[in-house]
This record gives structure tokens, sequence and C-alpha cells, in this order.
């Protein structure tokens, strides 16, 4: 029995889960694993090492900074302040918290340099900051040092994931939740099963995950939150709405449910309430990926000037994050794509993400940029080399129909799929897609 196979057919508890996301991909691609030793609040270290908000990190912060003026010799409490900033990057969106992050980390890790903890919270910072080359090699050294702790394994397997080395990374997630069974391994196993084209058991271990929040606000809201994107990914928008309600009533205002919730709301042709939710997660949390979807409400509903400000702003925030030494090729790469800017350079950033990050998603990007450069015959391959898990994504299934399309070859049943799938999977592109589809 393979590894995919095993991960897939498992039936107990402890072999169902999967995780994060982003900063970058709401909390689904970073550290969300990562769990520091506590230095006096233990509730606060333990609810930061998971990923998720204890409440006010800005004084939680403040008191870290005070204390070590104290007692400035205290590894644990500089690794602790490390992951604090981590999350204050997750709440404000400011890339500034990750250059204080990796500071504090620095200063952890000349004072206490074989700390698992310490190791396990810089590779949390590595993968939020896109670096997943150095996640893995700080995951390794996670792991080496403390091989039962459940942690470090989310780390080296969300780096695994992100290089594409999928084999692996579900073996890593297996032993994870054989250790502790809980929200983030049961979140690993969800997204390993979604990328396997398993939709419904990967909504059974997200199911998990949200029992293993036990109530917690925030940890709450963020799966719930995941469970209205595994909804919408197969087009189900009430189901998602009904999520991403559910996440605002837990947690009023939560950011990372405003942005789906408002393309649920343009589907269903409230466009005020879209273009409202949109302006709030945008000016509560400036991420590329907010900000983005911003613009291109105001484009779809002729505003363009309008969105032309916020693709300016996209710019902005790309370059503090990479003066934050977050890398942003692919992101700028598909903005890049999507948006007929600058082809050349989106094929070149393409290029480069693909190479730092040889993953579905690399490999779909870069068959994108290829085909917006008319590059079909080199795109196909790696469009193949996109769907080769037989992950279900409306997206690559319209990337490749394009591609199909350009080299003249049958297109239409990749429409088809794309729409049938998802009808509403891009603002951009959905209305191409079932126009080719009909």
């Amino acid at each position: 029995m393979t590894r995919q196979t095993r991960l897939v057919l498992a039936g107990t508890a402890a072999a169902l889960v999967a995780a994060v996301s982003l900063v970058g991909g709401a909390l689904r691609s970073s550290g969300g694993s990562a769990r520091a030793v506590p230095v006096k609040s233990s509730a606060a270290g333990e609810s930061f090492a998971s990923g998720f908000s204890a409440g006010d990190t800005a004084s939680l912060v403040r008191r870290l900074v005070d204390d070590l003026r104290a007692h400035p010799a205290d590894a644990k409490s500089y690794t602790l302040l490390g992951l604090a900033y981590q999350q204050r990057a997750r709440e404000t969106g400011n890339p500034a918290y990750y250059t204080k992050s990796e500071q504090a980390l620095d200063r952890a890790r000349k004072l206490a340099p074989r700390d698992a903890t310490t190791a396990s919270a810089r590779g949390s910072l590595a993968l939020a900051r896109h670096r997943f080359g150095e996640a893995l090699v700080l995951g390794r050294e996670a792991v080496r040092l403390a091989p039962y702790t459940a942690r470090n394994y989310g780390v080296l397997g969300d780096a695994l994931v992100e290089l594409g080395r999928y084999d692996e990374a579900f073996h890593v997630f297996d032993r994870m939740s054989s250790l502790r069974p809980d929200l983030s391994s049961y979140s690993r196993i969800s997204y390993a099963r979604e990328l396997l084209g398993r939709p419904h058991a990967a909504k059974q271990a997200m199911t998990l995950a949200l029992d293993a929040a036990g109530g917690q606000p925030e940890p709450t809201a963020w799966v719930e939150t995941q469970l209205g994107k595994l909804a919408w990914s197969r087009g189900r928008a009430g189901e998602a709405e009904a999520h991403y309600r559910a996440a605002l009533s837990i947690l009023p205002g939560y950011v990372y449910a405003l942005e789906p919730l408002a393309l649920v709301q343009e589907a269903k042709g409230h466009r005020r309430a879209a273009l409202s939710l949109a302006r709030r997660a945008a000016e509560a949390l400036p991420l590329p990926q907010t900000v983005a979807t911003l613009g291109d409400l105001y484009a779809r509903h002729g505003r363009p000037r309008a969105a032309r400000q916020q693709y300016t702003l996209v710019g902005v925030i790309r370059r503090l994050l990479v003066a934050n030494g977050v890398r942003t090729d692919l992101e700028i790469a598909q903005f890049d794509a999507d948006h007929g800017v600058s082809l050349g350079r989106a094929l070149v950033a393409a290029r480069q993400a693909r190479r730092a990050r040889p993953s579905i998603d690399g490999d779909d990007v870069l068959a994108w940029a290829l085909e917006r450069n008319r590059r079909c015959t080199e795109a196909l391959a790696y469009s193949r080399r996109a769907l080769r898990l037989g992950t279900h994504d409306a997206l690559k299934y319209f990337h490749r129909g394009m591609i199909e399309r350009c080299l003249g070859h049958e297109s239409r049943s990749w429409f088809v799929k794309a729409v049938r799938l998802d009808p509403h999977f891009s603002l951009l592109w959905s209305q191409l897609a079932r126009r080719y589809a009909s």
C-alpha cells in the first residue's frame, strides 16, 4: 500500500487530518503548527504556538519586551516573542513583524542553539515568508531535536507539500496525527485529501478539526472558514455562506471570512454587499489577496479607476513583503498573468517561483504564464503536472482548457469540468469559462 493510499484510506481519528495557509493563504500555508514554550502565560503561549490569537497580542508583545529588558538571557521568552510577532503579522498584514520575529528568534537561537521549539518557530517563519527550502531544513532540525513533538512534523510536512514532495509530506502528516490528533494535524490531513481529489474525506477531517477547536473563538472561526472554502470549491455557495457566517458570528469582523463571503455575495448578484465586505477585508487586512479581490470587484462593476488604485496598492504591498524577506514570485506571476500586466515579467517570475516551489501550484502558475505568452506547447506539460494528483480545482481545469484551445485541441470538456465543479471559481475568468463550455 502506498503512502498516499494509506493516508486516504486510514479510518482512525489519528489518521484523518490537515492545515494552514496563508499568511498567505489565509492560515493554510504558514506556521499554524508551531507551539512556543510558554514563559509566564501558558494559555497565551499555547495559543500562539498553534498559530491562533490568544487575545491582546499587542499587550503580550509589550509584556515580553519589558520582561526581556529585565532578563535578557531568557531564550524561551525570545522564542515566544518571535511567535507573537508572527501572530501580529497575521493579525495586521504588516510584514515588518516578520523581520522583528527573525530578530527575536535569532537571539533565542544564540542563547539556546539546540532548542527544538526555537527551530520550529524559525521554520514557521520561513513558511510564512515562502522560503520553503529553509523551512525544510528547520523542520528536519526540529524533528531531530524533538522527534515526539507533533508540531515539528507540521513545519516539516508543510515545507514538503510546497516543495512538491507529496508522498513524503503525507507520511509526515500521518506521523504528526499519530503523535497528536488535534486541530493542526486534522486540518493538514484535510488539505492532503483535498490535494488528492477526495473532497468528502477532506470535509470529514476538517469536521474533526472543528471538534478539536473546542469552541475557542479564533480556532473555531478559522475552521469554519476552511469548511466554507471546501464547500465553495465544489460549487456549494449556500453551504459556504453558512460556514462563513458561522465564523463571523463566533468572531465578529473575522477578516479571513469577510473576503470569501464577498465572493459568495457577488455570485448571488448582491453587488453592494460584495463590495462592502471586500472593502472591509482589504481595509482590515491589506494583503495582496484581499486588495486584489476588491480591485477585481471594482473592475467587474465598471469602475476601472477604483480598480487601478487597488492594483497599484497590490504592488506597494508586494514591495513591503519583499523588503521583509517574503518571496512573492508566484503571486506576482499569477497576478500579472491574470491581469495582462507585463506578461514577460510574469513568465520570468513564474519560472523563478516554480524552481523554488515545484508544487502543483508552481506548475499551474507557470503553465498559465506560458499560455498567456502563447507558449502553449510548453505550457501543456506543466498543466499536466499541475493535475497529477487528481486535485479537483476549477481554476486549474480552466487553465488547461485555455492551453488546449491555444493548441487547437478539443478544449470544451475542460471548461465544462471547471464550470460544473464551481461556476464562480474566478471573478476574472468564470464568465469566459461558461461561454466556452456552452
